[in-house]
C-alpha cells in the first residue's frame, strides 16, 4: 500500500487529508489574523507562571490575577522564597490555588538551583520543572522563545478530532499525529488559530456551523445549527478567555 493510500480518520488518502488540513489552516489564518497567546506576559518566567495558573481556569481570570502577582514576584528567586500564604491569597481565585502555589514555588526553586534563575529554552529541560508538562512547555517555547510547538489543550484536541485530522484522544499522540500534517514552522500559529476557532465558533456543545468559514471542508458540519442567522448568534467576538 502506498503512502497516498494509507487509511485516515475520514477515509481520505493521506495526501488528501494533508491537503484538506492545510487548506483549513489557511482559512483559519485568514479568519483570525490577530490570533495570539491570550495570556498576558512580558518574560518567559511570567508565561510559565501564567500557564501553570491557567489549568482549570480561564485566561481572562488569570490575566486579572497576574498584574499584582508579577509585581510582587519579579524573578525566580522571589518565587523560590515566597511566603506560601501570601502567594496562595494572590492566586486563590484561579482555583486549585494550593497545588498551584506548590508548583510555582517549586518552579522558582528549580530555576534558581539548576538554571541560574532563567527559564530554559529546551523542551526536555522545561518538562523537568514543577508544574510544567508537555503542553505548558510547548506554550512557552512557541510564544516566549519562538520555537515551534503544538499546544494540545482541550480546544485543540476536540477540534482536530472534529475536523477528522485524528481520532487520538491522548494529548501526546494527538500532538505527534497532527505534527505530521503540517510543516514545523506553522505549529505555533496553527495552535493559536485552532484554539481561537474553538473559543469563538466551534463550541463544544453547540458549534456555529452555519457561520463557520470551514463548513465545506469539515466532516462534522451539521453538529451545530446550520441556519446562518441562528448560527451567527453563537459566534463570540472574543473567546471565553
Amino acid at each position: 500500500m502506498s503512502e497516498t493510500e494509507l487509511s485516515t480518520p475520514t477515509g481520505e488518502t493521506r495526501t488528501a487529508l494533508v491537503r484538506r488540513a492545510r487548506t483549513m489552516h489557511k482559512v483559519l489564518a485568514e479568519t483570525y489574523p490577530d490570533a495570539h497567546c491570550e495570556l498576558d506576559f512580558t518574560t518567559p518566567l511570567e508565561l510559565v507562571v501564567a500557564t501553570i495558573l491557567s489549568a482549570q481556569c480561564t485566561d481572562r481570570r488569570v490575566n486579572l490575577v497576574t498584574p499584582a502577582l508579577f509585581a510582587r514576584y519579579r524573578d525566580a528567586a522571589a518565587y523560590a522564597g515566597a511566603d506560601r500564604m501570601e502567594l496562595e491569597e494572590l492566586i486563590r481565585s484561579t482555583g486549585f490555588y494550593r497545588n498551584k502555589a506548590t508548583s510555582v514555588i517549586g518552579l522558582g526553586q528549580s530555576l534558581v538551583g539548576r538554571y541560574s534563575g532563567e527559564v530554559p529554552g529546551r523542551l526536555e529541560d522545561l518538562m523537568t520543572l514543577p508544574g510544567v508538562g508537555r503542553k505548558t512547555a510547548n506554550v512557552v517555547l512557541g510564544n516566549a522563545f519562538d520555537v515551534p510547538g503544538l499546544t494540545v489543550d482541550t480546544h485543540f484536541g476536540r477540534l482536530v478530532r472534529r475536523f477528522g485530522w485524528t481520532t487520538e484522544t491522548d494529548p501526546d499522540k494527538v500532538e505527534a499525529e497532527i505534527a505530521t500534517l503540517f510543516v514545523r514552522k506553522d505549529w505555533t500559529m496553527l495552535s493559536h488559530h485552532v484554539i481561537w476557532h474553538g473559543r469563538r465558533r466551534c463550541h463544544a456543545k453547540k458549534p456555529a456551523c452555519g457561520a463557520c468559514p470551514l463548513a465545506r471542508l469539515c466532516p462534522s458540519y451539521g453538529a451545530g445549527p446550520t441556519d446562518p442567522v441562528e448560527a451567527a448568534k453563537l459566534v463570540t467576538i472574543e473567546g471565553p478567555r
